[in-house]
């Protein structure tokens, strides 16, 4: 265990942490960048001596269960969580699931992003953030239950499903969501929530037991083009850029248009009227 590091480590990482990106209300009288570590203890369930002594490089070895939790408290990432437990002579824990928190640099770009439909999603395709324009393109997901916010829910078990998937666009980007799915489930293996999604789809779609079985696996990034049906614009021929946000288990999803493109007025036209639009379909 090196002590010193690990001290220096939890007192970087605190200061580059908000309050507002753990839910708490900074107050007017604070001189402290980033959190405190009154704070930092709460979030980690463990007591402020036993964390001011790690920070003063004077605490004892941190079992793995505490190194797990302040990795949490302070937003680590992947990266960075490895790092903690090694500063503590462990060897990192495996990871038990994607995060559920968007990180709030993200958050902010979302909102900016006023003209171009953006969202997030989890490992296992869970719709966790997405800002209007994506909601005037694909649907509001603020007004479909929470167990289906999902997009390879909602590709499998929505009312003309097979009827879509029965497009080769469609059915390579149901084959590919599916085998990214299996590659989530073989990185996660103790994730309650991939394990639940995979049952549902099993129960609810043999068009998703039948790619399940064919045990594909890949991760899917990078650029891609792809054609949408709007029920006000038409047809949309779009760039759908796919980020990795390392550390999280997330992923940004972009949809662009060509400048000065038919596409590129319709997503303009969407801009105006807003998410009160029916979802688009992927042609």
């Amino acid at each position: 265990m090196d002590r010193r590091q690990l001290a220096d480590f939890l007192r970087s990482r605190r200061a580059r942490v908000r309050p507002a990106d753990v839910g708490l209300t900074p107050g007017p009288r604070r001189r402290t960048p980033g959190l405190r570590r009154e704070e930092v203890a709460g979030l980690a369930g463990i007591s402020v001596d036993y964390y001011t002594r790690l920070e003063q490089a004077r605490g004892p070895r941190p079992s793995r269960q505490v190194l797990s939790a302040l990795a949490r408290a302070l937003r680590l990432y992947e990266a960075e969580r490895a790092y903690l437990y090694h500063l503590a002579g462990e060897v990192p824990a495996p990871l038990t699931g994607p995060s559920p928190d968007v990180p709030a640099g993200v958050l902010h770009l979302l909102d900016r992003l006023d003209d171009t439909p953006a969202y997030v999603i989890d490992a296992k395709y869970d719709l966790l953030a997405w800002n209007p324009m994506a909601a005037a393109l694909l649907g509001d997901p603020a007004r479909w239950p929470p167990e289906q916010r999902n997009v390879i829910w909602n590709l499998f078990t929505r009312e003309h499903a097979a009827r879509d998937l029965a497009d080769p666009q469609t059915s390579a980007f149901a084959d590919e969501c599916v085998a990214d799915l299996r590659a989530a489930a073989a990185r996660y293996p103790q994730d309650p929530g991939i394990a639940r999604l995979i049952s549902r789809l099993r129960a609810a779609s043999g068009e998703f037991a039948r790619r399940w079985e064919q045990f594909r696996v890949c991760v899917r990034l990078g650029s891609t083009t792809t054609r949408l049906r709007h029920p006000l614009v038409g047809e949309l021929a779009l760039n759908r850029d796919v980020l990795e946000l390392a550390g999280h288990g997330q992923r940004l999803v972009i949809y662009t248009a060509a400048p000065g493109s038919p596409s590129a007025d319709a997503l303009k036209l969407l801009g105006v009227v807003g998410p009160e639009w029916p979802a688009a379909q992927r042609g």
